[in-house]
């Protein structure tokens, strides 16, 4: 038999989420990172420092795109750049991987969905907490029934790390991320609709930014990255320095999502909290599961019977242990991208869940901005949802 030839996968960007192309990188496995683009000399210099002097460098899409052949790309740019690379990269009706948020306005997510489906171009979108341990143990635990019909599903979401990761480059920018409800909400976002079976219809928050608009001292880190500014022994929030010139978007947010099969969700963020995890309770008319942590090792508690106070959980389930970042996620999310390019067919990802995700996102930033005014969620046209929930057939 023939071998199959290697499948060339071109990368654009090599920032804070450029490890995910390492996953992609497997010489003797099917799979080269072959070319990458970086506008950065630092960008280009770290991808031959990966992938070896043989791989290709270029500083924009275009030329990307003219000179090199690709059969696949993974679109690891700032999120304000996922839709205009995305709609080059479809346009030439390639494979591809968009980090998530997919897009930072709804229009731009429906226009990729279109584009997509127009060039008959593969779509996938990087939410990698699909596959987490933490949530898939949860949503197999839902899907076995031993809690019944999910009902509610509350969020709380604390980011210790805010000041570092969010408020020290564009994340902080309204004109750049919209909300951090994208870049950190669409992940929990995403998983609140894929516990619940359902997707956000009506939209309601408030929010504020509470500690690190006071915060006067400003630097443009546009001349380094995250991990040269962060340190875990800042303390208290108030204590930051030399955060982005602009600070606009909120710090901390909350969200009532009422979702199209009746399950009411709540999601909370915080970015000035001493502890940085995730909580989940989803509640069924048959008991309810709450993760104690969401990394390997912690446990998920269900409660299926009834009890004066708190009590102690009828049952608890730890959760698994996995290689690579966010507890294994990332390489199993490359791996699902590898094999979806190259063969087609279903995904644990869903596409038409990321722009769920983004308009949730962003009608939410908008009733935060108004007053807390609810917002009705566009769903997606019925061909598309169709066409993508179809495996892109």
């Amino acid at each position: 038999m023939t071998p199959t030839p290697d499948l060339r996968i071109g990368v654009i960007g090599m920032g804070a989420r450029s490890d995910l192309a390492s996953h992609a990188h497997r010489p003797g496995e099917g799979f080269r990172v072959t070319v990458v683009a970086d506008p950065a000399e630092r960008g280009r210099d770290l991808a031959r420092e990966r992938f070896g002097p043989e791989v290709s460098t270029v500083a924009s899409v275009d030329e990307l795109l003219a000179e090199h052949e690709v059969d696949a790309v993974m679109i690891l740019a700032p999120d304000f750049a996922h839709a205009g690379i995305a709609q080059q990269t479809l346009g030439a009706g390639l494979p591809t991987f968009c980090e998530k948020p997919m897009a930072i306005g709804v229009e731009d997510a429906d226009a990729m969905l279109a584009l997509a489906k127009e060039k008959r171009a593969r779509l996938y979108i990087g939410h990698n907490m699909r596959h987490m341990p933490v949530v898939r143990q949860m949503k197999a635990i839902i899907d076995s029934g031993r809690i019944g019909r999910v009902r509610a599903i509350w969020c709380r979401h604390f980011v210790g790390a805010g000041g570092d990761f969010y408020f020290k480059d564009w994340h902080a920018e309204r004109a750049k991320a919209t909300s951090l409800l994208l870049q950190k909400g669409a992940h929990d976002i995403d998983v609140i609709h894929w516990l619940a079976g359902g997707y956000t219809r009506r939209v309601s928050g408030i929010g504020d930014l509470a500690v690190y608009g006071d915060i006067t001292d400003r630097r443009d880190n546009s001349d380094r990255r995250m991990w040269d500014w962060y340190d875990a022994d800042i303390w208290p929030p108030t204590a930051q320095r030399e955060l982005n010139p602009v600070v606009d978007v909120e710090d901390i947010s909350m969200l009532q999502m009422r979702l199209d099969n009746g399950v009411l969700a709540s999601y909370q963020q915080c970015h000035f909290t001493p502890d940085y995890w995730r909580n989940y309770t989803v509640i069924g008319d048959a008991g309810r599961i709450e993760n104690m942590g969401d990394g390997a090792g912690d446990q998920i508690h269900l409660w299926l019977s009834r009890h004066s106070g708190p009590g102690r959980p009828d049952e608890v389930e730890v959760i698994a242990r996995a290689d690579g970042g966010h507890g294994g996620a990332d390489p199993s999310l490359v791996a699902e991208f590898l094999r979806f390019a190259r063969s087609g067919g279903a995904t644990d990802v869903s596409v038409i869940a990321a722009r769920e995700a983004v308009a949730t996102g962003v009608l939410g930033a908008e009733s935060i901005r108004d007053g807390g005014e609810p917002r009705d969620v566009p769903p997606v046209a019925s061909e598309l949802r169709a066409y993508f929930d179809g495996g892109q057939a």
